[in-house]
């Protein structure tokens, strides 16, 4: 196979989050383990630093592969989803996985995959650790693809535990209330290794502190650090000011277990994080007059950072090219939305895209203003023919949407 037969064979074949949503959900690491068997363990032969969290656990990995990166290590990276093409997941130094290691992989293993039913993401995690463990990384920086406890990036035992922040989102598969949700995700804190948490929210931290207890774990909350360094970064999100002082108790951590990283490679981590990593819609200018900004912000709490950064602009005129998956819960986040602007409804390309005019009528009958289009290109070409050179326009709603723009 070619290497894009090989990708659409990994689409169309296995159940795939991104595009089926809860069908594609495993509650159970038994096919993982198996997948590690069969592979001879590749997760016990690198380090490995831990992401989860509900928001900012991408940028805050892409934050730790860049400053460890710029001390000198050679650095794996797995996140998810990806924006344009699959090997965005698997990074050695910012370089994407090779699409021959990929095709190869599958090929390998194929009646492996087949005969146990592995999902998308076991599949795709396998294949990380594997090409992680064979070019003989100094660490990987690992994403949690969602929850934490019994997501299948949950069988490595890393250096250093981190969890970003807790808020509700994946109520579907993690439970209704944040405590339910920050027990999932802190299952990723293991037997003495110790776990830094960015946000110590009230409802919340004795969860946090109760998982470390019972596992001997120490843990640290980033916002509670006093004395903490301004760091310029290349990410201009606001919401970038809560991962940064995420990452920063995470290298402290790092530097008590004899990572060297100086202050300079912190300072240069940085600034450089979309240079060393690729990481791509995350406050986004993608063109000026009129500025076109994209984000992936996509719930609650990441949208409301969104929003508030986006009326910081100047603008005569605020355009807004909107689309969500079909879960979502549309009317919880309309109150962070801004009436005054106008829309500009769109589906993403993907199943589980929620259609435009079902979007455009719920947006409507709660005094919003703007019209359904047949794509999100479509959408963005209206946006940008209906503003002028002073006004604003945002791109967002959906990790999905970004991806057609970029």
């Amino acid at each position: 196979m070619t290497y894009q037969d090989t990708v659409n064979w990994m689409f169309q074949q296995l159940p795939m989050y991104q595009n089926q949503g809860k069908t594609a959900y495993k509650a159970n690491l038994d096919n993982t383990l198996l997948l590690a068997k069969h592979l001879q363990h590749p997760e016990l032969k690198f380090k490995s630093i831990h992401v989860a969290g509900t928001n900012g656990k991408g940028s805050t990995s892409h934050m730790l592969a860049s400053i460890l990166q710029e001390a000198g290590y050679k650095v794996g990276l797995y996140t998810s989803p990806h924006l344009k093409d699959f090997r965005e997941r698997i990074k050695i130094n910012g370089t994407e996985i090779p699409e021959i290691v990929v095709v190869d992989f599958i090929k390998k293993h194929q009646d492996f995959f087949e005969s146990h039913t592995l999902s998308f993401f076991e599949m795709t995690v396998g294949m990380a650790f594997d090409y992680f463990s064979t070019e003989n990384v100094d660490i990987a920086i690992i994403e949690v693809g969602m929850g934490g406890r019994l997501d299948s990036t949950n069988i490595i035992t890393p250096e250093l535990s981190v969890i970003t922040n807790i808020g509700l989102d994946h109520t579907q598969f993690l439970g209704t209330t944040l405590e339910a949700i920050a027990f999932e995700k802190g299952g990723i804190i293991k037997p003495h290794v110790p776990v830094v948490v960015g946000e110590s929210q009230p409802e919340i931290e004795a969860v946090f502190k109760e998982l470390a207890k019972a596992r001997h774990a120490e843990i640290r909350f980033a916002d509670q650090q006093l004395d903490q360094q301004a760091y310029d970064s290349d990410l201009k999100g606001y919401y970038q000011n809560k991962n940064k002082a995420t990452v920063i108790a995470a290298v402290q951590v790092m530097r008590q277990k004899s990572f060297e990283i100086s202050e300079e490679a912190l300072k240069k981590g940085f600034l450089n994080v979309v240079k060393n990593t690729g990481l791509n819609g995350r406050w986004q200018i993608l063109q000026t007059h009129p500025k076109v900004i994209c984000d992936t912000a996509h719930n609650k709490e990441g949208l409301q950072y969104a929003m508030s950064q986006l009326l910081d602009e100047d603008f005569d005129q605020l355009h807004i090219v909107f689309g969500v998956v079909n879960d979502k819960d549309v009317e919880s986040i309309l109150p962070l939305l801004p009436k005054m602007a106008v829309y500009y409804f769109c589906r993403p390309n993907i199943p589980r895209g929620l259609d435009a005019e079902i979007l455009q009528n719920v947006f409507i009958k709660h005094g919003f203003k703007g019209k359904a289009y047949g794509s999100v290109l479509e959408a963005l070409s209206a946006a940008k023919e209906g503003a002028a050179k002073s006004d604003v326009i945002y791109v967002g709603g959906s990790t999905f949407v970004v991806a057609e723009i970029i």
